[in-house]
């Protein structure tokens, strides 16, 4: 009957499921935030760059204030 396909169509949709959710634990785990930045275009690259180079932290929003002043001589 049609109800036979149930277990299997439970299997494959957690099968399918389980890298998306591990993926929350393992960035969590080596990265120590579970979120990543997207990286497709330059833009977003040299975006993660500068953040990483101006607090350390990519994943903290960075404004102007984030910015050191230069020191007048």
């Amino acid at each position: 009957m049609w109800f036979e396909i149930i277990p299997g169509a439970a299997i494959i949709t957690v099968a399918l499921s389980v890298p998306i959710y591990a993926m929350y634990g393992l960035q969590k785990l080596t990265m120590g935030n579970a979120y990543r930045r997207n990286m497709d275009e330059r833009f977003s690259r040299v975006m993660y760059q500068r953040d990483f180079r101006l607090t350390n932290n990519p994943y903290i929003m960075n404004g102007l204030n984030a910015i050191p002043d230069e020191v007048k001589k």
